[in-house]
């Protein structure tokens, strides 16, 4: 069951803009059954620097979730198959990645529920886009806080055969020191390879994890941005040994990862 996101006003827009900033591409899985719903949510939060993936039930959450880090999940209360209140309890049980439930249910017993199985927060219907925004930002803030106590925050430095992509400045430098011009597709191509470094990607997985950038949803359209990295990183782009085509099935990004 869902409510549209109501329209945003300039003031709304201008409130947004305002809130204190995050690092780049925290990467939020909205899981919501209502495709326009799910659009909306996705597109506004794209817009405000954050990564997006969206699913619509519980299966198509835990794939998500195999396949890339996750940084939030905004979650709906009212699924088909498993509820939200289900998947939220299960996934608390693996992990410890925040969570928002989205709910139209306005009884406080249901807000405490949520609550109690490990929901960070909550968010009721309908509600408008500063406030999703703000949440979802004050969420992230503890949790950053809290791995940093804990000593869990991972480098912002990816490393690779003497590379270094800068995930916070979005850069990258050659072993020589130099800095190599990314387009934004490029450069989220090549994150989703550093994330799943020497494994298998179908294409459709590598344009899921890079879905963000990646304009147009069809297989070439990997293979193209294949071929730009590979003429950034190979010295023998012919015969690469960073980026490897596995006949049949995909690509493999062939280095080993470190992160600082």
């Amino acid at each position: 069951m869902s409510s549209p996101v109501p329209p945003v006003s300039p003031d709304d827009e201008r409130e947004a803009r305002a809130a204190s900033p995050l690092p780049p591409e925290a990467h939020v899985l909205v899981v919501e059954d209502d495709g326009e719903m799910r659009t909306l949510i996705a597109k506004f939060l794209r817009q405000n620097g954050f990564r997006v993936t969206g699913a619509r039930n519980g299966a198509e959450m835990w794939d998500t979730i195999s396949l890339a880090p996750v940084d939030l999940v905004l979650l709906d209360v009212m699924l088909p198959g498993q509820s939200g209140l289900d998947l939220c309890r299960m996934l608390r049980a693996k992990s410890e990645v925040p969570i928002i439930m989205v709910t139209a249910r306005g009884e406080e017993a249901d807000r405490v529920v949520g609550l109690e199985l490990g929901a960070d927060d909550y968010l009721p219907k309908p509600f408008g886009r500063p406030e999703l925004l703000a949440r979802i930002r004050a969420v992230l803030r503890r949790a950053q806080v809290g791995a940093a106590r804990s000593g869990l925050v991972t480098g912002n430095r990816m490393m690779f055969e003497n590379w270094v992509l800068d995930t916070r400045r979005r850069e990258l430098a050659a072993p020589d020191g130099s800095a190599v011009d990314l387009s934004s597709g490029e450069y989220d191509l090549l994150l989703a390879f550093c994330e799943h470094p020497q494994r298998v990607l179908t294409r459709d997985q590598l344009l899921d994890l890079a879905r963000n950038r990646i304009s147009e949803s069809i297989d070439r359209s990997v293979d193209v941005m294949v071929s730009r990295l590979r003429r950034k990183l190979e010295p023998l782009p012919d015969s690469p040994a960073i980026i490897k085509t596995i006949r049949g099935a995909g690509y493999m990004f062939v280095p080993a990862v470190a992160r600082q």
